[in-house]
């Protein structure tokens, strides 16, 4: 009879034997639960990203094409950028989000000049002018201290034609 009885009562845990199976049971239901929530973060910063490439497309939209531009005034005093104002100035008038875009940008467009420039190509600069390589001749100067004739090398120069529509945008009177 003790023995149908003591094989009907559960075997009493002690408090070491409690607190391990405490700890693993919380355990296990973390590690099952983690998986879902590490995909539905990865799901939420995908949905983001995606808004954040679509939004500046949707208000290109909205506003036809316009874009509002302004240009912040520069801090020296003779009126000049610097290239950290200008790296702004390009990033926010042309809807760019981050400044290195522009600076990449910048660069891009600068290693494009020179290499059209050292093949010998005119660039076109639309509404603002050509930009291009002229060779000039050997020819004879003048010291202008001592008068004394000099001879001066034939070289390269790059040079700019300013377009009609510019200097009627500027030199009006």
């Amino acid at each position: 009879m003790r023995d149908s009885t003591m094989a009907a009562k559960p075997a009493k845990k002690g408090k070491v034997e409690k607190k391990a199976a405490a700890k693993k049971a919380p355990v296990a239901k973390k590690a099952a639960a983690k998986p879902a929530k590490v995909k539905a973060v990865k799901k939420v910063v995908a949905t983001k990203a995606v808004k954040k490439v679509a939004a500046p497309k949707a208000k290109k939209a909205v506003e036809g094409g316009s874009k509002v531009q302004q240009i912040v005034k520069p801090k020296n005093t003779n009126g000049s950028f610097t290239q950290s104002e200008f790296l702004e100035n390009l990033r926010s008038y042309c809807g760019l989000q981050k400044r290195s875009q522009a600076k990449e940008l910048v660069g891009d467009v600068q290693k494009l000049i020179q290499d059209s420039l050292m093949k010998g190509y005119k660039i076109p600069f639309f509404g603002l002018g050509k930009l291009y390589v002229r060779a000039t001749k050997e020819r004879m100067g003048r010291n202008p201290q001592t008068g004394a004739p000099t001879k001066i090398p034939a070289r390269k120069r790059v040079r700019f034609t300013p377009a009609k529509a510019l200097k009627e945008a500027i030199l009006k009177k």
